[in-house]
This record gives structure tokens, C-alpha cells and sequence, in this order.
């Protein structure tokens, strides 16, 4: 399985609405044939930094991801409410394998 894990820092200000775009951007990621998880985590010490952890069959699951027009959507509404640029990085899954 391809993962993605991206480190997100959000304006204080801007914290609620930013969940409200990603509670969008969860529900239609999680329909879409290639996914496999996508959470949205808030750290329990820094209620601005937020993680998600995305699972797809493979990359070109993720691709697809990036083209849709939630993610676009997503994308689009939460870039003003960021701190800083949001990191990712790309990881393959060891265990479980394979995701039911």
C-alpha cells in the first residue's frame, strides 16, 4: 500500500473552518476506489497541527486523489488558513499487508 503522511500547521484563527474543509475532503477521499484510509488527526498538545494519514492501493491511486475536485476544493480553501507550507511524505506499508 502506498501512504501518505502530511504535517499541516494552521493558523489559530483559522482551525475550524480548516476541519470543516478536511471533514469535506475525508468523506469524499474515502469513497474513492483506490483509497483505503484517510484520517485527519489533531496533535493533543498543539490543537493548530494536524496530521493526515492516507492510504492508497498504490501511487497512482494517490494521483488520482490529486485530481479530483474535492482535493482541488480541499486544496484551494485551507492554503490561506496555513502557519506554515504543509509537508508530505510518501511511505510503503510493511504490515498489515495486504489491506482488506
Amino acid at each position: 500500500m502506498f501512504v501518505v503522511w502530511v504535517d499541516i500547521q494552521v493558523k489559530s484563527e483559522h482551525v475550524e473552518a480548516f476541519i470543516r474543509a478536511s471533514a469535506d475532503n475525508h468523506r469524499n477521499t474515502i469513497q474513492e476506489p483506490g483509497n483505503r484510509r484517510f484520517d485527519v488527526l489533531r496533535l493533543n498538545d498543539q490543537p493548530t497541527h494536524f496530521r493526515l494519514y492516507e492510504v492508497y492501493v498504490d501511487e497512482a491511486a494517490f494521483k488520482a486523489h490529486q485530481q479530483t475536485a474535492h482535493y482541488f476544493r480541499w486544496r484551494d480553501t485551507v492554503e490561506p488558513f496555513m502557519a506554515v507550507k504543509r509537508s508530505a511524505e510518501k511511505l510503503t506499508s510493511v504490515f498489515p499487508e495486504p489491506w482488506a
